[in-house]
């Protein structure tokens, strides 16, 4: 019983920790570098670049601005997978059994 409190106690403290983490990281996502999308770890964006031509051109501006949506949340992922396994991932969850 008290092994499976510690267990939710240090599960608790890695989401912290990991939360804590999220905040730090910055990802750029682009698509040709005309269109720039910066994100943080809690994939909060934070900036969004144009260059000047894709302004005159809805349909291409449209399709720039989700191919570097999506390059940033490609990346985002895979930084995100990478400080899972650098945190030991969700061992804490064997310790409770599941």
């Amino acid at each position: 019983m008290f092994s499976k409190i510690k267990a939710i106690k240090d599960l608790r403290n890695q989401a912290k920790q990991m939360q804590n983490q999220l905040s730090t990281i910055m990802i750029e996502g682009s698509f040709h570098n005309k269109v720039v999308i910066k994100m943080d770890g809690n994939q909060q964006i934070l900036s969004v670049s144009i260059a000047d031509e894709l302004l005159t051109n809805k349909q291409k501006l449209e399709e720039a601005v989700k191919e570097a949506f999506q390059d940033a949340m490609k990346k985002m992922q895979k930084e995100l997978a990478s400080k899972m396994k650098d945190m030991g991932g969700l061992d804490a969850l064997k310790n409770l059994g599941l």
